[in-house]
């Protein structure tokens, strides 16, 4: 009794085969304005399972070719789970269920961690079958016109999960999840200094690009920490002559400006340049590191290799320059030209500075990985304790002073704003550490990193 027999008939006998139903029950409810609600209690007979399902649908009533009264036929009616050309079927799960954890054992949801969704779903995919043996689950779900499977709907025999645990830190990506809330197109990473253990990835909106692992734009001024590496490894110190000009150039090459035009300081030390964030006064540098000088010092940050995150990241190999590029020496000298990063590897870059080792960032158990884990050489003592002056130096009198003011002396920071070509504004960056957690954060058409990125990533540091 609908206005399409055939294809009713076709589901009916689909949901009595697929779903193993040997029996069925509707008892109508109350008629609203949305349609006629029942509720169905439907048996189930599988494997030597037998089950009772009960659920609620809806109908509305229309009219058949010849004007008489018919269910208005869509695959709703016999589960509002189903989409045209979608089925049920009842069977054994082809593998058993995996609990995706925090480093703790807590377990991660897409429910309550937003930003984790899709990260989950792939670690569940990719790593099932290299976790101990479970039982799979025996129910009822969703088989898709796509060919694709739904999640269960209907549990006959409960299965014995397997659990993957991450080095993900619950309280972390609560706090990292809250911090990027309502932004749009923001995303930030923390890290463990000592390991390079992911500890949070969040990004917003949820449902869409994820800007903490696979942002794939300029990291501005966050990246003076790599230069500033190559510059201490040339032989200059923090407390080294750079003086700091409203513009200047380098071989003749592109003229450059600071972002506030009263930024200018001629007896201005590296460290100052480095606070303040002078531009001018790093590109007037370049000659120190030659064809090879920046290259050299993101290999020991470990820029330079293909990284195997445990899951799908643009990972840090930047284009670098070369000795017949002098304008793009220099822009990527003040983290601008063909330089691409996400916020993962500038935390990277903040957490080898912060120990003066690089531990490749790893979501999950080093065995688990099957592509290269990148290692490097990290930075000396001399340029780890050059680079921990001057980020703690952003905080106390440089562009880093207020979000960060309440952290102690084991901190250090470095802020950042640049913009891709034919981008009108720019993305705010922002990279910090605090103890052993570092993190890094970038917030599109912001403006500067420390008034836009900057208030992410103390939030994230706060709650490590």
């Amino acid at each position: 009794m609908t206005d399409a027999p055939y294809t009713a008939s076709t589901a009916l006998t689909a949901y009595a085969s697929g779903a193993h139903v040997d029996s069925v029950k509707a008892v109508p409810g109350a008629a609203t304005p949305g349609g006629e609600r029942f509720t169905v209690t439907a048996h189930l007979s599988y494997g030597g399972q037998n089950s009772t399902w009960t659920y609620a649908s809806s109908l509305t009533v229309t009219r058949d070719s010849k004007g008489a009264p018919a269910v208005a036929w869509t695959s709703a009616v016999l589960n509002p789970e189903l989409g045209d050309g979608d089925i049920l079927l009842t069977g054994t799960q082809d593998t058993a269920d995996v609990e995706v954890t925090d480093r703790a054992g807590n377990e991660l949801t897409g429910d309550r961690y937003p930003s984790l969704t899709r990260i989950i779903a792939d670690l569940k995919q990719r790593y099932a079958d290299q976790l101990p043996s479970g039982t799979p689950a025996v129910g009822v779900w969703v088989h898709k016109a796509d060919g694709s499977d739904g999640p269960m709907l209907h549990v006959l025999r409960k299965g014995t999960g397997v659990r993957l645990r991450t080095t993900l830190d619950a309280a972390v990506q609560s706090a990292a999840e809250k911090a990027v809330a309502g932004k749009d197109q923001a995303g930030v990473t923390a890290l463990d200094t000592r390991s390079g253990a992911v500890l949070a990835i969040a990004y917003s909106p949820a449902e869409g690009v994820d800007w903490a692992l696979m942002e794939d734009s300029a990291p501005g001024s966050t990246f003076k920490i790599v230069t500033a590496a190559a510059l201490l490894d040339s032989g200059m110190t923090p407390s080294s002559t750079a003086p700091c000009k409203a513009d200047d150039n380098y071989a003749n090459g592109r003229m450059y400006h600071n972002d506030s035009p009263t930024l200018h300081r001629a007896d201005a030390t590296l460290t100052w340049d480095f606070a303040q964030s002078c531009n001018t006064g790093f590109i007037r540098q370049a000659g120190r590191l030659g064809a090879h000088g920046l290259k050299t010092a993101a290999a020991r940050f470990g820029l330079t290799q293909e990284w195997s995150v445990g899951t799908p990241t643009l990972d840090g190999r930047p284009t670098m320059p070369s000795s017949s590029a002098p304008d793009e020496l220099t822009s990527e000298m003040i983290g601008q030209g063909e330089l691409r990063m996400s916020p993962l590897v500038m935390a990277s870059v903040a957490a080898t500075a912060a120990s003066g080792d690089f531990h490749q960032p790893l979501l999950v158990d080093r065995s688990l990985v099957a592509g290269p884990v990148a290692t490097a050489q990290g930075v000396s003592s001399r340029v780890r304790d050059g680079l921990r002056q001057m980020m703690r130096d952003a905080i106390t009198t440089g562009t880093a002073h207020g979000v960060m003011s309440g952290f102690g002396p084991d901190s250090g920071a470095k802020t950042g704003s640049a913009e891709l070509a034919g981008q009108d504004t720019t993305n705010g960056w922002f990279t910090a550490y605090a103890g052993h957690v570092a993190a890094a954060a970038v917030v599109h058409d912001a403006g500067h990193g420390n008034t836009s990125a900057g208030p992410i990533v103390a939030a994230v540091l706060a709650a490590g």
